[in-house]
């Protein structure tokens, strides 16, 4: 499964990410850096100490697999 992680910058400097499962692909740079203008313009989303994010950081595709081991347990 890929997941989309948007990275963001706080008054206070510390870096919150949101995270959007399962992207529309392929993953559109300039809409994505729109996405995040309006995130920020919102003022919706707080980091951990209430502070409003102020800053978009990095974007990120990123994709888990995970396969399961069959270690004989009864």
């Amino acid at each position: 499964m890929k997941v989309l992680e948007l990275n963001f910058l706080s008054a206070e400097g510390k870096t919150s990410k949101l995270t959007v499962d399962q992207p529309l692909e392929p993953v559109n740079p300039a809409q994505v850096k729109e996405a995040m203008e309006n995130i920020i313009a919102s003022n919706v989303f707080l980091d951990t100490d209430g502070n409003p994010f102020v800053e978009a950081k990095s974007a990120r595709l990123v994709e888990r697999n995970v396969e399961d081991i069959d270690i004989d347990l009864e």
